[in-house]
């Protein structure tokens, strides 16, 4: 991963050995002017500070008490690059309250009491890079919470309760290379939902409810590199829903599902084996919860007998053809040599009446 991406994702914080508060001083919040640093967190505010100096880079407002993110609150901070939200009860984020943060990079809201995004929540995101929602309670994505992150490249919306995701929700992160969905309530996977991720790489869908998914579903993610399906409701899977993967390599997690072993699964696992592309990084862990009597088994140590009792049958099948056909020959020859025989016959009397 390129040294920027690194520095970006996982960034390092100064320790404040030589913090001085911040104006106003009574806000519980430390500056550090050298590298344009301001950490107010769990300084129980209730409130986003003002007056902050204008050049300020890092804004740490974590583990507070704020509820509310308002118009302007930070209308003075546009060389702002990292601000941190997370740990306080926000449900309320009006719009264009971001609107003046032109250079933010990173902005996480992880766990509040978030539970829609309007379509003012993005204005003037243009550069965030990294935009962090995960356990917060988001129940529905609409087309355009996110029309203004064209330069998103890490989206985190893990541990809401989103059942519900419009096609065209994520039409305008044509940059993305990571979406996090873990540990939501999906429940099936339509085409069309991710249309527009052609440089998505990692798509984490673990923990939800999926049962299904439509064919063309993947088709258009040609970067994709992880595609984790671990801990849903899958029984069985349709092979064309992953040929249509167009990757130069594709990781597949698929443990922990309600897989039902029979011979069409076992079949669709060793076509996907021999997909030089996709690679089964927890085949030895997929285990069985149906047929009852295979509960609790693992798939590879089960799949050469998956198929036994359908070739067994073929083989019956098989058999009793070949068997009915050989009795319809025999039958026909016996026929023929009756016939046969009494044309002989005929024939022999008819030369002796003429002797006579």
């Amino acid at each position: 991963m390129p040294a920027f991406l690194i520095w970006m994702l996982f960034p390092v914080y100064p320790v404040h050995s030589t913090s001085v508060p911040c104006p106003p001083a009574n806000d519980g919040c430390d500056c550090q002017g050298v590298i344009k640093f301001v950490n107010c967190s769990r300084a129980a505010l209730v409130y986003i500070p003002s007056d902050l100096p204008p050049d300020t880079e890092h804004y740490d407002l974590s583990k507070n008490n704020l509820t509310t993110v308002p118009l302007g609150a930070f209308s003075s901070l546009w060389r702002l690059r990292f601000l941190l939200m997370n740990d306080n009860s926000i449900s309320s984020i009006e719009d264009g309250a971001f609107s003046s943060l032109e250079s933010l990079q990173r902005l996480d809201l992880s766990r509040n009491k978030i539970s829609t995004l309007s379509v003012g929540f993005t204005r003037g995101l243009a550069s965030l890079r990294e935009l962090l929602l995960s356990e917060n309670q988001l129940t529905a994505l609409a087309s355009r919470s996110f029309q203004h992150l064209d330069h998103l490249q890490k989206l985190s919306l893990s541990g809401n309760h989103i059942g519900f995701i419009e096609i065209r929700a994520f039409e305008h992160l044509t940059q993305l290379r990571q979406l996090h969905l873990e540990n939501n309530q999906l429940t099936s996977l339509t085409d069309s939902m991710f249309s527009m991720l052609a440089a998505l790489e990692i798509l984490n869908l673990h923990g939800n409810q999926i049962k299904d998914t439509n064919l063309g579903v993947f088709t258009p993610l040609i970067s994709l590199a992880v595609l984790n399906l671990t801990n849903n409701l899958l029984t069985n899977i349709n092979f064309k829903t992953f040929i249509r993967i167009h990757t130069y390599e594709t990781h597949l997690l698929l443990a922990d599902n309600q897989w039902y072993c029979d011979c069409d699964l076992q079949r669709v696992f060793r076509k996907l084996q021999n997909v030089q592309r996709l690679t089964l990084d927890d085949y030895s862990n997929l285990t069985c919860k149906k047929p009852e009597e295979l509960r609790g088994r693992k798939l590879e140590e089960v799949d050469s007998q998956l198929c036994i009792g359908e070739t067994v049958t073929v083989l019956i099948i098989t058999l009793t053809v070949v068997i009915t056909v050989v009795a319809a020959i025999v039958m026909a020859e016996k026929n023929r040599k009756k016939r046969t025989g009494k044309h002989w016959s005929e024939e022999s009397d008819l030369s002796y009446d003429s002797q006579d």
